[in-house]
């Protein structure tokens, strides 16, 4: 994330509406001291946020606030008073509790903390939040019984906590991972994949999937973010399910559903800063940006490309927090990797400029070696990716420590697609251009969230002679997507691909704002052009993990020119992969080894009488040779 989308349209919303039904409170809890508290020490068992003892009847919640005077506890629970409940202060001054009884273990409280009779704040630790303002369109559909704003008895954003949360049981609990250099991921955007843009209407979608061949499943960030129309990358309360998507059960029965269908789920997870809906944010803030005293967030942001607000992950608060969110996410919702958003500004190392902030950083090594030790601590075969675009010294670090990093082809794949030759080397594909030792460290895509569309881009740039159009022209712009789509997954590694790419999404990045709601183009599935995109990429996919030709380590490869190929080679088998990239005839000349029959996947087999094959191809006219034919 995301260099270009610093204002965002955060509070953008649908003009819907829901009725909402109120959870009566049937008993009246009291604090363990309705006066002011003396200090003491936390209780044992005690952490922060709320934690439910004598089945759910008590509840101890806790605050951590150093620097502040008095904390209340504010909610249903007490007629939303003041004074009712005044928290109690640690003897180091950095945390408040109260321990509250006689609650009713299937109720839904509604809470804040009123910190030093002026700020109102949220549970930084809540699973569940209500928002005055954007909750209203969420329709029950979505969310069934969604509890009701205390309109009139408080103000801000509240928490929600329940004794008794419904339970999930999960189905799917001997899934196996797939292993690193089989992974093809779908990166996808709830909002903007269904109309329902819900867990439970892209569960519905899964067959689509399935059929793909994916195996990987990357769902933008999912946890509470400002607004309802958002990327996700503006969050604010990091233990919270959206619920702008459906309930915290949908989201595990998505992730088990999708773990029995043999898909894999990671998280993007942004960690790099936060916004200001935050109650981290507003505990320390001066009106414009966080303050000298705040224990997360820095003043001002150490990097060029920060958001919102930046984290400072020296901090042991900020280390704290973090590792407890990884956790939190890791055991409750089962999730198998993070996608770390913005992972390079995890730095107290200032920059002005990419090439200091890309340069080798030890800190920044530092930092993510101890956040990788907590995650494999409780998950030793995790996936761990880093959008990280720093310097190849760097990225080596953390790929030689079983971590992988994004690699985005982007601008070169789509040169070429588009017929514009001078940089479209998309070398940068293979690992071993970044100096890595293996395939798995490095998930190259054409396509992500955070680029233009190919086809967008073919139809709106495409070269064009009398002879050959790509500009305006969909079905030679699908052709030249599925292309380069057989190169990308003939390269050996792990592979991404963006929503919808697969039957050639040609929507502008920035339409309706770049962050806003694009339109769901599911009829491109029933478009015969666009339906032979998607059976090709669902045929590369599956000769991907079908055949172990291609994780070889033993290749060839020339993608600098019109004519683009790649060999890999092992004990049992050759394959070639070569395609004409220019928009006139070009004669291919490849190496292919030995002679005899090679059977290509995607025409006619050929018959070499010399190692060497000549060929004029048109333009984009492809290949896919096998030396023994491939498994589909």
């Amino acid at each position: 994330m995301k260099r270009l989308f610093l204002a965002l349209a955060l509070g953008a919303c649908v003009t819907l509406s829901c009725k909402k039904n109120v959870v009566e409170q049937t008993t009246q809890p009291t604090p363990v001291n309705p006066v002011t508290p003396t200090s003491t020490e936390l209780p044992a068992g005690a952490k922060d946020g709320v934690v439910f003892t004598n089945n759910g009847t008590s509840a101890i919640f806790t605050l951590y606030a150093p620097g502040k005077n008095t904390v209340s506890l504010m909610g249903d629970f007490n007629s939303w008073s003041a004074t009712a409940s005044k928290m109690t202060k640690t003897p180091d001054g950095n945390y408040f509790w109260i321990k509250l009884d006689n609650l009713n273990p299937d109720t839904e409280y509604a809470y804040q903390f009123l910190v030093d009779d002026n700020l109102r704040v949220a549970d930084p630790y809540c699973e569940k939040i209500l928002d005055p303002v954007n909750d209203q369109y969420i329709t029950a559909a979505t969310y069934p019984n969604l509890k009701a704003y205390p309109t009139g008895k408080t103000t801000g954003i509240v928490s929600v906590v329940q004794g008794n949360q419904p339970g999930y049981t999960w189905r799917n609990t001997a899934f196996a991972r797939p292993a690193k250099n089989d992974l093809v991921i779908y990166e996808l955007l709830i909002r903007d994949f269904t109309a329902e843009h819900t867990y439970n209407s892209t569960l519905q979608k899964l067959d689509y999937l399935v059929g793909l061949g994916i195996n990987a499943i990357e769902l933008m960030p999912v946890n509470e973010f400002e607004g309802n129309l958002s990327w996700g990358y503006n969050p604010s309360f990091y233990f919270a399910p959206d619920k702008y998507y459906g309930t915290k059960n949908d989201l595990k029965k998505f992730i088990d559903e999708c773990h029995g269908r043999g898909i894999a789920v990671i998280l993007d997870m942004v960690l790099n800063h936060s916004f200001s809906q935050s109650p981290m944010v507003q505990l320390y803030f001066d009106g414009n940006k966080p303050t000298t005293s705040n224990p997360w967030f820095n003043v001002d942001a150490k990097h060029p490309y920060n958001v919102g607000f930046d984290f400072n992950h020296e901090s042991g608060a900020t280390r704290k927090f973090s590792k407890d969110v990884m956790k939190f996410w890791m055991q409750e919702y089962k999730l198998d990797g993070f996608r770390f958003d913005l992972a390079k500004g995890f730095t107290q190392r200032s920059s002005n400029d990419d090439a200091s902030f890309s340069a080798f950083d030890a800190g920044r090594v530092a930092i993510w070696d101890d956040y990788v030790a907590t995650m494999k601590s409780v998950d030793p075969n995790f996936y761990i990716i880093l959008e990280l675009f720093a310097n190849d010294s760097e990225e080596v670090v953390y790929a030689n420590k079983g971590l992988m990093m994004w690699n985005n082809l982007n601008h070169s794949m789509n040169e070429a697609t588009m017929g514009w030759l001078g940089s479209s080397d998309f070398s940068r594909g293979m690992f071993g251009t970044h100096g890595f030792s293996s395939a798995e460290g490095l998930i190259s895509y054409g396509e992500s969230h955070d680029e233009e569309r190919l086809m967008y881009k073919n139809i709106t740039y495409g070269n064009l002679n009398t002879n050959y159009v790509i500009k305006g022209n969909v079905a030679t712009s699908l052709k030249r997507n599925e292309m380069a789509a057989a190169f990308l997954f003939a390269m050996p590694g792990p592979k991404m691909l963006w929503q919808f790419g697969e039957v050639g999404y040609d929507v502008n990045i920035d339409f309706n704002g770049r962050t806003g709601d694009k339109p769901i183009r599911w009829e491109y599935y029933t478009d015969p052009n666009r339906r032979a995109l998607y059976n090709a990429f669902a045929k590369f996919i599956k000769m991907k993990q079908k055949n172990s030709i291609f994780k070889s380590t033993s290749f060839t490869y020339n993608f600098s020119g019109a004519i683009k190929s790649i060999k890999l080679t092992d004990a049992n088998n050759t394959v070639v992969v070569v395609g004409n990239f220019d928009i006139v005839p070009q004669t291919a000349t490849v190496d292919f080894g030995s002679t005899g029959t090679w059977y290509d996947a995607m025409g006619n087999n050929i018959s070499l009488t010399t190692t060497t094959y000549s060929q004029s191809l048109a333009p984009g006219e492809y290949h896919i040779f096998s030396k023994q034919a491939l498994a589909q």
